[in-house]
């Protein structure tokens, strides 16, 4: 006779809601801010790097819960649905506790922000408040702008070049065009896991209303747009190096490509209408994601060791 299962504790029900595998695409950016840190020629507060972290992993985990509460909401997550942390429609936590844990941890997060804001002033509280506005406007009323076909240009900016600048800045108290550039890469592979989820879900997000590319122009255009930013981040590091932008050692990334590849041939492959085919594409497009960045920052890293 089957034993029943024992009750869920309230903590890993909310460790499931913030969908902490998810945590990699805000941990990248920040690393590689931290990395192009390295060659700075001044002093480098490596005290706040903890915090930098904390900060934006705390930020993407409330994004995480208010998205999930918005979606719910309008309709775009359902039982049959790919994508969500299933807590709300599993009646493991109510739509008011997910939005409010969300706020709760904004709140936190911003705390724990004027930590920076006392170190680096004014730019930084700018650089906050950008965050926070694009994590809850993200999905959030009266704007919502994953709904409105904006989401992939949201997310490249905020987890691509406000993040990596952001970590920067916060360690050095300074801005470089370099980082700017270092960042493209980062957020053309992180809008392609935001990509790559919208793809899947074409007809779920048509169906809840909800617009994105990849809904509006249709499933080829979908994977044309995945093969761009995908290739971009590579060809990007490339013209980089050849501009000697950034070391050859930043070539590493390449040891990525065949999972790249991999990831391709699936979306190539695809059918449409047959979301299962590519259903778990977006995490893996996360852990090309991670490994192209933790590729990037050993560059960095080898490159101030041997400079």
């Amino acid at each position: 006779m089957n034993q029943p299962l024992a009750p869920r504790s309230k903590f890993s029900i909310w460790v499931q809601a913030v969908r902490p595998f998810s945590f990699t695409a805000s941990l990248v950016p920040v690393l590689v801010g931290g990395m192009l840190a390295l060659s700075f020629q001044g002093e480098v507060a490596w005290g706040l790097f903890p915090l930098v972290i904390i900060c934006s992993v705390m930020y993407q985990a409330a994004t995480n819960l208010i998205s999930e509460y918005f979606d719910y909401k309008k309709g775009v997550d359902q039982d049959y649905s790919f994508g969500s942390s299933r807590v709300i429609i599993d009646g493991l936590l109510s739509a008011k506790q997910v939005l409010l844990g969300g706020w709760f941890i904004f709140a936190v997060s911003c705390a724990l922000g004027l930590i920076l804001v006392a170190f680096r002033g004014l730019p930084m509280l700018v650089l906050g408040l950008i965050g926070l506005a694009g994590g809850y406007f993200y999905s959030g009323k009266p704007i919502g702008f994953k709904y409105f076909a904006l989401g992939d240009i949201l997310v490249f900016i905020l987890m691509g070049p406000l993040m990596v600048i952001g970590s920067y800045f916060a360690l050095t108290g300074d801005y470089s065009s370099t980082v700017l550039l270092v960042s493209l890469p980062v957020g053309c592979l992180v809008a392609a896991i935001l990509h790559a989820n919208n793809t899947r879900d074409i007809v779920h997000d048509a169906a809840a209303g909800a617009k994105t590319f990849a809904n509006l122009f249709g499933h080829s255009s979908a994977k044309i747009e995945y093969l761009f930013l995908v290739l971009a981040a590579y060809l990007s590091i490339l013209l980089m190096v050849v501009a000697k932008v950034v070391p050859v050692w930043s070539l590493f990334v390449f040891l990525s490509l065949p999972v790249a590849l991999k990831n391709i041939k699936a979306i190539l492959a695809s059918q449409p209408g047959q979301p299962q085919q590519i259903a778990m594409l977006d995490i893996q497009t996360a852990q090309l994601h991670f490994l192209f960045g933790v590729l990037l920052s050993l560059s960095l890293v080898i490159a101030a060791l041997v400079a």
